[in-house]
């Protein structure tokens, strides 16, 4: 079972997280923000892993702070749980519907963090959680697990909906990508013999 507990603490925030791979979405999340504990739920839903997140931040100057933190361990506790990356099928993608929303993403676990976000979001507030963090989330979550994650907005006019379409399709990509594969067993995949 590929399982990972990471602690981090700042003078801006103190984040416990558990991640497992394998899991069936059984979910504890808190983090002082109602619609990203509600996004992180979704991640772990439908990514089918389990994850458990206690985040403390400066909420007092605004949630930045937490939301990247969390994308940091976040993405740091996926590259442990990979460890060499031996056996996974290292790639995936999935289109989200989510009303008038349609959102892809697609992921390759290639060492190489990096994010390309093409999605056309309203500036806004959801409840306390402001719509341009969680590009934020994503970047720290992508450098941080060492994958290349492609998201783009096909169509959508609520904030609410592109953005729980994008952490759902995040969630089922990243799911396929971190699959074992029987065929590849032991091996990396890539033709250069390590990622």
């Amino acid at each position: 079972m590929r399982e990972t507990v990471i602690t981090r603490e700042t003078r801006e925030t103190s984040i416990t997280l558990s991640l497992l791979l394998e899991g069936s979405g059984e979910l504890s999340v808190e983090t002082g923000i109602p619609f990203f504990d509600h996004m992180l739920e979704a991640i772990g839903r439908h990514g089918l892993f389990d994850l458990t997140i206690r985040a403390k931040g400066d909420l007092d100057v605004d949630a930045h702070h937490t939301v990247e933190d969390v994308g940091i361990v976040l993405g740091q506790a996926i590259a442990q749980s990979l460890g060499d990356r031996k056996g996974i099928r290292r790639f995936g993608d999935a289109v989200i519907a989510m009303d008038e929303a349609l959102v892809l993403a697609a992921v390759d676990l290639s060492g190489r963090g990096q994010l390309h976000w093409n999605v056309q979001l309203p500036i806004e507030f959801i409840g306390t959680f402001e719509t341009s963090l969680f590009k934020e989330f994503l970047i720290a979550l992508a450098t941080n697990a060492g994958l290349t994650l492609h998201v783009r907005s096909l169509c959508g006019e609520n904030a609410h909906h592109i953005i729980e379409a994008a952490a759902k399709a995040v969630a089922r990509a990243l799911s396929e990508a971190v699959a074992l594969d029987a065929r590849i067993q032991e091996r990396i995949p890539s033709t250069k013999g390590v990622i």
